[in-house]
């Protein structure tokens, strides 16, 4: 560009248009964004919906979701924000922190082990039917990342609780259901009890097609691989620093999206364990019921072995 056109461009103000588009851009984009991750989102009335389809389990893979547990909160040394090893079956320090916590009796103890407990999240490969708020989403298979509130959903669609009610397999190509995905602010937070499943229907009417959908999904087997979470000692010495048991420079956390499919959750991204996202501040009023009632009974089994 010569010093002549930028003249010319100043003078019709398109510059600054061209800049105030970039910054769009740039605040619209995260850098940091894993693209096989969809996630809905609220329209200008401050509600949400879309269409979605949940689909089986990918190529060589038993289970249409995987099951993944973390930890997310903040001390004086900074953000824990962690896959737990318990998604493993194995030890983990936070866990055993909290039993310890759970097992002092103190009232204060029990509030900070609610603050810290584990968030139980799932991840399915669905197929997207309808976005109005992202129409480009449409006919592409993405990873979701959904709570227990959803998931209650699918199991009560397998496992209906009155006689008169068909059982279905929401995951099934052509015996399965789309899910409508209705979502309302709720105190604040993202609620999801209207949403629902629609009538039992092919996905798509051409089995080729369906194929070549199946085979676009993603891994979820990888979600969970052992190579997504750091090591006992790893977690333990994370975990020390934020409560401020050893002296270590804080670390940069980067910056993530603040909201999700549930109070306080955030998305980890399991495709590489150096991104350690910075969350909003937790309080023990910030969780699901049903995720409280779950990281309750957790903790009292602890307590009692």
């Amino acid at each position: 560009m010569s010093f002549a056109d930028l003249k010319k461009q100043s003078s019709l103000g398109s510059l600054t248009s061209k800049l105030v588009k970039e910054v769009e851009k740039m605040s619209t984009t995260s850098s940091g964004a894993d693209e096989r991750l969809w996630k809905p989102e609220m329209d200008k009335t401050g509600n949400g919906f879309a269409v979605i389809r949940f689909l089986p389990a990918p190529e060589g893979e038993e289970l249409p979701w995987a099951k993944m547990y973390t930890h997310a909160f903040q001390s004086n040394g900074g953000w824990y924000i962690e896959n737990s090893l318990t998604t493993l079956g194995q030890k983990d320090p936070v866990s055993e922190y909290n039993r310890e916590l759970w097992n002092s009796g103190v009232d204060a103890d029990k509030e900070t082990v609610r603050k810290q407990k584990r968030k139980l999240s799932y991840y399915s490969n669905i197929y997207v039917v309808k976005d109005p708020t992202n129409p480009h989403n449409e006919g592409k298979v993405f990873l979701f990342k959904y709570g227990k509130k959803i998931f209650d959903k699918i199991m009560e669609a397998m496992q209906p609780e009155f006689e008169d009610e068909t059982p279905i397999n929401p995951f099934d190509f052509w015996q399965g259901a789309n899910f409508k995905l209705k979502i309302v602010k709720k105190d604040g937070y993202w609620n999801y009890d209207k949403s629902e499943f629609d009538r039992v229907a092919p996905l798509l009417d051409d089995d080729d097609a369906l194929e070549a959908v199946w085979k676009k999904q993603y891994s979820l087997a990888a979600v969970t691989a052992p190579d997504q979470f750091k090591t006992y000692e790893q977690l333990e010495a994370r975990l020390k620093m934020v409560l401020g048991q050893k002296t270590s420079r804080p670390r940069l956390d980067e910056e993530v999206e603040d909201e999700d499919n549930d109070r306080g959750s955030y998305t980890p991204d399991f495709t590489s364990r150096r991104s350690e996202p910075e969350l909003p501040a937790v309080s023990s009023s910030s969780s699901n019921d049903e995720d409280e009632d779950d990281a309750l009974s957790y903790f009292q089994r602890l307590a009692e072995e």
